[in-house]
């Protein structure tokens, strides 16, 4: 770094520049507080906003908005199914399904009307279709009709309301809640771990006090551009980004101090032992920060929405966490002094290292055997991994909650009583001229239980149709269908046919799942790659550590999914998992590496590579450690939510942490680095270094002797 880098990044540990920071950061929460506020007001929760952006029920949702005048607001049917027991529908129950359609009627969309009670097969139900407009109180709308079903029920007959308004209201309600008690249950879990880390009862509160400004400032940022930039910004990510930010604001809090506790043990004064902190930790945490940052922005090559909007908007969560925690931070620590480490006050002139650490063990053991450790690791590895052999994907609509809500539970019975897909079916836009023949083609195929019109635009220039399906609406069956009808429909000259509705959703999300897996992992991983090199300024290492990142995140898939098959019993695996698992890991997972081994380069030119290697895990193994505990704790959180997809998620990135703080990068990481000797930083300066160092070394032990100053390093720390 230039000088005057130099005294930007230290300026927050300055005897006056340490209260400037302080006072901006203060002026800058109370001027964006009321932003940070307003997040919610710009998250899409449209038709639109999980799908893919070039799939064909997109670009359906997209032309039925013509079927409204233009308007943005689509139209959503409710279900209301009324069952017995046993036996046939009672009288009792008629009358109520009846008188039912006319208490509907004040819910209902413009233009539309409550379809009369249709009666099962089999005489055992009645289903009544609500047409409701998908506006920002949809969930209060569901709400309302949901107490008019249920307002004097006869007994014996039980009333449900599903279909997709009311499957999009749960959904949504679980999200409402979802903001409330993910950032509870963080701070908590934060709190008791620094607690247990500190072991001091006022330090904590320095860190969390500086996430919360990152909070702050990333909630802010984020509305801005969303408002004005087209941020996507959906539910989901708003909810994941909180839990991003603590997460990696608080990795970077315990680095940091645990750096400035090692310069108070060799600095009396207190702004020289933070300045010498932050520029020896700063390049570490700028190179974890753009890691996070460029890894996750690669999302933006993804075809899904809701994965483009998490990735966009956790980088953005990652820049905000670097900023406030290399600013306001240092500048709390330095205002607060020694004695907020009470009552474990480092001490000016005391060994940082009193005794033997278990690090230390740890780093002997490994350097007694570096092969065979990272050979072994590699093994336990391989076994984990062998845990994707026969993994199941797709998750049905009545499996994407841990518990069921009413809607799933109203799916269920229609599926009993009626065609499955009656209370959800495909729908078709076609130009109006090949409306017949379009509604013909489709009646013949397999599978399709009937064809209705449902209107026309007010131009007279396109036709709806509604298609009801033999099955249930996300089954493999229906998406046959789906494929089976759109071929069909496709094939009618002029008709410009499009067939989208949930079946075709699930199928469509489905194969671009596949495709942002195939298309957006080397993007990540070449990206990476770039980072680690400007870095480290050498090329094995870099490949070392992405390599072993990538083994790290498929044994943790492995891992993750006995988890999901043997303790939670979930049903398969969501299709959006991989990526975003195999995104989040190699963007998160690589910061302790990251930690560890400029640690190690730093040790490396100052003591020789083996002495270099081992003093880099010494120094680095409890914080790291902490890291990745606080990290995989906080990403545990999703694991108690009812939305099954971020339960998922928030297990697999709990496992690959922990699988990268305890195997990776203690023993696989470090006995390779030992094992290669000083080629680990081939072809940059420290390997020329370290080859002249051996030269001499091998010189002064054997004069003349160029066979011992060629000997290989990695034999000599074996030995």
């Amino acid at each position: 770094m230039s000088a005057r880098i130099k005294q930007l990044v230290a300026a927050p540990g300055g005897r006056r520049t340490k209260w400037l920071v302080l006072a901006v950061w203060i002026l800058l929460v109370a001027a964006l507080g009321p932003l940070a506020g307003k997040l919610g007001d710009v998250e899409e929760t449209g038709p639109n906003a999980f799908l893919p952006r070039s799939a064909e029920s997109a670009e359906l949702n997209t032309a039925l908005e013509r079927f409204r005048g233009g308007s943005d607001d689509e139209i959503m049917p409710a279900v209301a199914v009324y069952t017995v027991a046993d036996g046939t529908m009672t009288d009792a129950g008629r009358q109520k399904a009846a008188a039912d359609v006319r208490a509907f009627a004040p819910y209902v969309a413009d233009g539309e009307r409550v379809t009369p009670p249709v009666a099962s097969d089999d005489g055992g139900a009645l289903m009544t279709v609500v047409p409701l407009t998908d506006t920002d109180d949809l969930g209060d709308v569901v709400d309302d009709v949901r107490a008019v079903a249920a307002d004097g029920a006869p007994p014996g007959v039980d009333v449900q309301v599903g279909g997709p308004a009311a499957s999009l209201a749960d959904s949504v309600a679980v999200f409402d809640s979802l903001d409330a008690t993910l950032m509870l249950a963080t701070l908590a879990v934060v709190t008791v771990l620094l607690l247990i880390t500190y072991r001091s009862p006022v330090l904590w509160l320095l860190p969390v006090l500086s996430v919360g400004f990152a909070a702050v400032l990333t909630q802010a940022v984020t509305y801005l551009l969303a408002k004005h930039a087209g941020l996507p910004v959906d539910p989901q990510s708003a909810g994941i980004l909180m839990v991003l930010v603590f997460g990696v604001g608080t990795d970077y809090a315990l680095l940091l101090i645990a750096r400035y506790r090692e310069e108070l043990h060799r600095h009396e004064d207190r702004h020289a032992a933070m300045r010498l902190a932050l520029r020896r930790c700063f390049p570490a945490v700028l190179a974890s920060a753009a890691t996070i940052a460029a890894g996750l922005s690669c999302l933006y090559f993804a075809d899904i929405s809701s994965s483009r909007s998490l990735g966009l908007v956790g980088a953005v969560g990652a820049v905000c966490a670097f900023l406030a925690l290399v600013t306001v931070l240092p500048a709390l620590l330095v205002i607060a002094g020694r004695w907020v480490f009470w009552p474990f006050v480092p001490r000016h002139g005391t060994p940082v290292h009193a005794h033997r650490t278990v690090w230390s063990r740890i780093g002997a053991a490994v350097a007694a055997r570096p092969r065979w450790s990272w050979l072994m690791s590699l093994g336990v590895t391989a076994v984990l991994a062998f845990g994707v052999v026969g993994m199941d994907f797709g998750l049905k609509q009545s499996e994407m909650f841990q518990d069921k809500p009413e809607s799933v539970v109203a799916q269920e019975r229609v599926s009993a009583h009626y065609p499955s897909g009656a209370s959800d079916p495909a729908d078709i836009v076609t130009n109006a001229a090949g409306k017949d023949a379009v509604r013909d083609a489709a009646a013949q195929v397999p599978g399709v239980a009937g064809v209705t019109a449902d209107g026309t635009t007010r131009d007279g220039e396109l036709a709806a149709l509604r298609v009801t399906l033999d099955d249930e609406p996300d089954s493999d069956a229906a998406k046959d269908t789906v494929d089976a009808l759109r071929t069909a429909v496709g094939a009618v000259d002029g008709a410009d046919a499009l067939v989208g509705g949930t079946t075709a959703e699930a199928l469509d999300t489905q194969r671009a799942a596949d495709r942002d897996l195939r298309t957006v992992v080397p993007i990540v991983l070449g990206v990476v790659l770039l980072v680690l090199i400007g870095l480290l300024r050498a090329l094995v290492a870099p490949l070392v550590l992405l390599t072993t990142a990538v083994l790290s995140n498929v044994a943790a898939l492995g891992a993750s999914y006995l988890l999901f098959d043997h303790v939670f019993d979930f049903a398969a695996v969501d299709w959006s998992i991989p990526l975003m698992g195999f995104v989040f890991l190699t963007a998160l997972g690589i910061d302790y590496n990251i930690f560890l081994v400029t640690r190690v380069r730093e040790e490396v030119a100052a003591q020789g590579h083996a002495k270099g290697v081992i003093a880099g895990l010494t120094s680095t193994g409890g914080v790291i450690t902490s890291a990745g505990i606080v990290l995989a704790a906080t990403f545990a959180v999703f694991a108690g939510l009812p939305l099954v997809t971020m339960a998922q998620l928030g297990v697999l990135v709990g496992v690959g942490v922990l699988l990268d703080t305890f195997l990776v990068r203690t023993v696989m990481v470090p006995a390779l680095a030992l094992d290669l000797g000083r080629w680990t930083w081939w072809p940059g300066a420290l390997f020329r270094r370290e080859t002249a160092r051996a030269g001499r070394r091998g010189a002064e032990r054997a004069p003349g002797g160029a066979a011992a100053a060629a000997a290989p390093e990695a034999d000599r720390v074996r030995a």
